[in-house]
């Protein structure tokens, strides 16, 4: 990714939060360093790091990506533009159509998901696909299109990609096995997001148990999230505890959902995680993420890859019938189109909210 700062449109600086200075139980990661990926030593190295890691809670962290803090920051700045730099009656013209399309592109307004206890969210995300030219934008971001674009293959090709070989090393399977099907001119919903949290009065925290989204996994085959100050998001570990995601500056937090998890046959893990209020001193401050939501393309069936040797030791743990799997085009639509808006039932397990979507069972912890 290459960004000229002297000839790179203006943009409002955004200033986060500082990091907390509070004490909490943080989750222990693996952190994946791509400056070991030139060598054949270090890339079997990452593919043990990877494997152990999406094999127990899903969740790792990756430095030495190739993007510097500067640009990162950029970035960061250009992710506040749709929301901040944009008019509420601009924003409404480029609303997204969840429940129509099963689509996220465009705008998710706030108060469109049910969070708990008849709260609704604080959030507004604005999505943009990985070919940033498929839709109009509104006129603050155009300026910003070429930037946007080289962010978005930074993501798919100097990241996601070398996740998806180091994740099918760890399977046995060629290299390009995860590749080939999460390609870039494929027809596809992998996307970058701009995801901003605003406070919420102290009734709302009471009423949702201080939840700003419950615990979930995304549906999608890798997450790319770009850590940022403000602590909130949490996972769910092995051992049953919720713990936080500690921030690391200009360092990705990678996690597996629930299409990586279908085509490992469980040996991935689709990683549980959630959103919550965040500690005292970061309090009163909006949280504003930078996200990169790779999904399979659509036409592919979300079958395990039993071809894997690991898989043939290890036995696979299948969520539904290889003759009813669904594509990733059925999976992801009906994920989208459901969350947040569906009415969940309570489960068998404390603290769990079901229902199924495409006749698969899907969980919502609180």
């Amino acid at each position: 990714m290459t960004i000229t700062q002297t000839t790179a449109p203006p943009v409002p600086h955004y200033v986060p939060a500082s990091d907390t200075k509070a004490d909490l139980d943080y989750a222990d990661l693996a952190v994946v360093d791509f400056s070991k990926l030139s060598t054949p030593e270090g890339r079997t190295e990452l593919s043990r790091i990877v494997r152990d890691a999406m094999s127990t809670q899903g969740f790792f962290c990756v430095i030495n990506h190739g993007l510097s803090l500067e640009q990162k920051d950029r970035i960061i700045d250009i992710g506040n533009v749709p929301f901040e730099q944009v008019s509420d009656e601009e924003k409404l013209k480029y609303i997204g159509k969840m429940l129509e399309t099963g689509s996220y592109q465009g705008y998710k307004l706030r108060q469109y998901w049910h969070v708990d206890g008849g709260v609704r969210d604080q959030i507004e995300n604005y999505n943009i696909n990985r070919i940033v030219t498929k839709k109009e934008h509104p006129e603050a971001l155009r300026p910003l299109l070429p930037e946007l674009d080289a962010f978005a293959k930074h993501n798919h090709f100097n990241v996601l990609h070398p996740i998806l070989r180091l994740m099918a090393i760890g399977l046995e399977l060629p290299e390009e096995t995860f590749v080939n099907i999460h390609g870039w001119d494929t027809v596809g919903e992998t996307y970058v997001r701009f995801m901003k949290y605003y406070p919420r009065s102290a009734e709302e925290e009471a009423k949702s148990n201080n939840v700003w989204l419950k615990g979930h996994t995304d549906f999608g085959s890798i997450t790319i999230v770009w850590s940022q100050p403000v602590a909130a998001l949490q996972i769910l570990s092995p051992d049953g505890k919720w713990r936080w995601v500690r921030h690391i500056d200009n360092a990705i937090v990678i996690n597996a959902g629930d299409a990586m998890e279908f085509l490992s046959g469980g040996y991935y893990k689709a990683t549980i995680h959630r959103v919550v209020q965040p500690p005292e001193d970061q309090r009163g401050y909006t949280r504003l993420g930078t996200f990169y939501f790779a999904i399979p393309d659509d036409s592919v069936k979300l079958v395990p890859l039993a071809e894997s040797p690991v898989l043939q030791r290890e036995g696979i743990k299948r969520r539904f019938d290889d003759e009813h799997a669904p594509t990733t085009e059925v999976w992801r639509k009906g994920r989208t189109a459901a969350y947040g808006k569906s009415e969940l039932k309570i489960g068998q397990e404390s603290g769990i909210e079901e229902e199924y979507i495409n006749g698969v069972l899907v969980k919502h912890y609180n």
